[in-house]
């Protein structure tokens, strides 16, 4: 199927996908801890008759049962060697069970076959060790053995991570041409467990070719409308909906999904109304489900995709929108090492403190968005770029504008780049016109259009407009729209061209009003070989934002600019406007004398954390700042920095101090910023494991009552049947780093392993985790073995499909929802 043919039949009616597959196979016998892809080519004829019993509900896409048929997780059960019997295998199943359909109905209706694929369970670096590459290999190797069976689309589902829905989408729009559906998973929050909210997902995969973006397992129907919405709002590609039937609990013994097939049906019809127009169910959905929601849709259609796009860059975590009309951005220019030695120095030694502190204090200063550039010798650019690129995203938070003039290094860049980033540049020059603008297509990028030639640059107004001409329409051929642009105003010295000024004017002007194009410049080339030139830059930088201009490149720390800029804004009525001029001009006031501008309080325009007071006591300024390092370090998990900040520090301090007075608050302010969600899941995981490299080195020189002071013991696993682990490592990791010993027996752990070694160990509490709705019910049976066996410990339990609810109905002591809420909870029963 061409991706042509799959949005017309998607806009001709309600697609309808199919229900549960796991849970409504263990109702029919399979049992849990098998590998679920073996024993269903055991076991075909169950298979087979449950799709049928879709196929009869009205199901319109089938997904292969293919679902975590990939090698990574297939070695969790020794079975690698059959990865290419088991997918080939399993599309047969289904395209078995639509052969018997259309044999025993005499139906010729379309139907689809999607080979289903998902997360592998292993983390992506930098939050885990998979390298990216090695990622899209994974995808790449099971769809090698599925495309030859026979499916005429895929679908990537059940994602927590937005990297990994790119490292898929770039792995089937690799090896075939068919389309492609990513759905990713949602908290309560609105948030996946990476933190990536709605819009970014949607903003993201569908500028990088995903023909429809949407919501699967997660939660029921109802808990679903707003996040449904959110996309809707964001959406020119189709919406996917497959909710679960409602939040299960445990009923006799086994888990119970509480939506019946009439309040799912009438729960869907809400968000079809919302804008989903390819819905299904997941977990605990049967083929009555199914039925009834086809009821539902008869004599509908489809609510159509918005025309119009949207301007955006993004991180992993946070979207800026770029608005043509909206209020003036700076992109921060600080991360070059052109005229920066000390910066030079660093990239040379494979140091990034000067990149993390650049990076931090632009985005303190305002900055939107951040410039990166390690064009210099003496270096590989491209191992560098990749390097800075991460650092710079993890101080800052904010999306890249990728700078380099060579056309590998940027695509290496785009190609890890968590998001949509910004390309600098593109311009009528042979190879980068050739070769960039297709990158731009395939990573979903923007890009800067540079209005330069082979020939160098323009020779008046009339060229540069031919130039930049002919370069949006190649990217209008190759699919990219004007909101995927942001022309250069290219500036010249106005000491060389007296008409310099007002030729960039009009370019801006042309763009803006004509081409609806948003645009930047580069301010400093105005004035250079000028005395005094801030104030030429300042006042140039006023008739360009009156003339439309979108952005500057250039520096958030010189308060004549960026206070100009906002002036502007005050003064063009732009909404905010106000706010933001008086609260940057009043938190860094300023006085201009003759040739230079003086900051009368360098205070920041956000607090920093730091040690909470009452820790320092009896130090001096010198080891007060040492301190603060150390507690900084482990706030911004700086692995790179941790281990040289101890060590030094060590000579002053006890090591039981350090950790009471430094680590400790440092890892409980990571805490407090992810429980306000200003972290998320890869800020948790790097400031945890920088707190357990500083604990490694010091644990050996705690004295021996320090060590035998162990808060507690705790045995951890995931239980029976469940092999995801993403959560119940970082609990146990972030347990070991307040002190507690923790006995990790890892993912899919026996009930009687688990109990036998909390007698052996003398376990305080035993802490239990299960991503998924089929393994819940183990949790239960390990309560009810601790009550039998008479243990002490206390049993906690957590994981995406548990709730607190569920941990009073199987008897358990207590329910977390996240690892900073594990380590207070763990606190409070030791109390007790």
């Amino acid at each position: 199927m061409t991706r042509q043919e799959f949005i017309d039949f998607v806009n001709s009616k309600i697609i309808i996908l199919d229900g549960a597959t796991g849970s409504n196979l263990q109702q029919r016998s399979m049992p849990t801890g098998v590998c679920p892809e073996a024993w269903m080519l055991a076991n075909p004829e169950i298979v087979i008759g449950l799709q049928r019993e879709f196929l009869e509900a009205g199901s319109d896409i089938l997904l292969a049962p293919t679902f975590t048929a990939n090698r990574i997780k297939l070695a969790e059960y020794g079975l690698v060697d059959k990865i290419e019997e088991i997918n080939r295998g399993l599309v047969e199943l289904s395209q078995k069970a639509i052969e018997e359909y259309r044999r025993d109905s005499g139906i010729e209706r379309k139907i689809l076959i999607a080979a289903d694929i998902t997360m592998t369970g292993e983390q992506v670096y930098p939050v885990g060790n998979l390298p990216f590459e090695e990622l899209i290999e994974v995808y790449k190797e099971q769809l090698r053995y599925i495309l030859p069976v026979g499916v005429d689309l895929v679908v990537v589902e059940t994602m927590m991570s937005l990297q990994e829905c790119r490292a898929a989408l770039l792995a089937v729009k690799e090896v075939c041409d068919l389309p492609v559906m990513v759905s990713l998973t949602y908290n309560e929050n609105r948030k996946t467990l990476f933190g990536t909210d709605p819009k970014t997902a949607v903003i993201v995969l569908q500028a990088m070719g995903a023909d429809a973006v949407g919501i699967n397992c997660s939660t029921g129907p109802d808990k679903m409308v707003d996040i449904i919405r959110e996309m809707k709002e964001y959406a020119y590609v189709p919406i996917m909906v497959k909710p679960n039937a409602g939040i299960p609990s445990l009923v006799n013994g086994h888990t119970h999904f509480p939506m019946d097939a009439v309040e799912f049906a009438e729960q869907m019809e809400v968000l079809i109304n919302s804008g989903a127009n390819i819905v299904g169910g997941c977990c605990g959905t049967t083929p009555e489900h199914l039925k009834r929601l086809v009821d539902k849709t008869l004599g509908k259609l489809p609510v159509s995709a918005k025309k119009e796009r949207i301007r955006a860059l993004t991180t992993e975590q946070k979207t800026v929108e770029i608005p043509l009309h909206g209020p003036f951005m700076i992109v921060g220019e600080r991360i070059n090492p052109t005229g920066k030695k000390a910066l030079q120095a660093e990239l040379r030694e494979g140091k990034l403190d000067l990149v993390g502190e650049m990076a931090a204090e632009q985005a303190e200063l305002g900055a939107a968005i951040l410039d990166v550039n390690v064009g210099m010798n003496g270096i590989d650019e491209q191992e560098v770029m990749l390097k800075v690129m991460q650092e710079a995203l993890t101080a800052s938070g904010l999306p890249l504008c990728i700078d380099s003039s060579h056309v590998s290094v940027m695509e290496a860049a785009l190609r890890i780049y968590p998001g949509r980033a910004l390309i600098n540049s593109i311009s009528l020059e042979k190879e980068k016109f050739e070769k960039l603008i297709p990158i731009a297509k395939k990573y979903g990028a923007m890009f800067i259009l540079l209005p330069l030639s082979d020939q160098g640059l323009p020779k008046d107004i009339e060229e540069k407009k031919q130039i930049i001409q002919k370069i949006t329409a190649r990217a209008y051929e190759l699919g990219l729209t004007k909101e995927d642009i942001i022309v250069d105003g290219l500036v010249t010295t106005v000491g060389a061209n007296k008409n310099a000024a007002i030729e960039t004017l009009e370019t801006i002007r042309y763009c803006k009003e004509e081409l609806e194009i948003a645009t930047i410049v580069g301010l400093s080339n105005i004035s250079f070989g000028l005395p005094e030139r801030q104030f030429i830059n300042s006042t140039f930088l006023a008739f360009a934002i009156q003339a439309g201009l979108t952005m500057a490149i250039a520096n958030p720390s010189q308060d004549l600019l960026v206070n100009t800029s906002l002036a502007a804004d005050l003064l063009r009525a732009v909404e905010d406007a106000p706010g933001r001029y008086i609260d940057r001009v009043t938190a860094r006031p300023t006085t201009i004398t003759a040739g230079a501008e003086i900051p009368v309080n360098r205070g920041n325009a956000t607090n920093t954390s730091a040690i909470p007071s009452g820790t320092e006591s009896g130090h001096s300024n010198g080891q007060s700042d040492h301190r603060q390092a150390i507690f900084q370090a482990v706030v911004k998990g700086n692995k790179k920095s941790i281990l040289t900040l101890v060590e030094q520090e060590v000579a002053n301090t006890s090591p039981q101090k350090l950790m009471e007075e430094i680590l400790i608050p440092a890892i409980n302010e990571v805490g407090n910023l992810y429980d306000k969600q200003i972290y998320f899941l890869p800020q948790l995981i790097a400031g945890a494991e920088t707190m357990k490299l500083a604990i490694d080195y010091l644990e050996p020189m705690l004295q021996k009552d320090e060590k035998d002071a162990v808060k507690g013991t705790i045995v951890i696993a995931t239980v029976s049947g469940d092999i995801h682990d993403i959560g119940k490592n970082l609990v146990a990791l972030m347990l070991k780093n307040y002190g507690f010993r923790v006995i990790d027996l890892g993912k899919d752990v026996p009930t009687e392993r688990i109990v036998q070694t909390a007698i052996m160990e003398k376990a305080d509490i035993i802490a239990l985790s299960a991503l998924m709705t089929t393994t819940m019910v183990e949790m239960k049976r390990v309560v009810q073995e601790v009550k039998q066996q008479g243990l002490t410990a206390k049993v906690i339990i957590g994981g995406a499909v548990i709730t607190e609810s569920y941990a009073e109905e199987i008897g358990a002591d207590g329910y977390s929802e996240d690892a900073q809420s594990a380590v207070a909870l763990v606190k409070k029963l030791m109390k007790q």
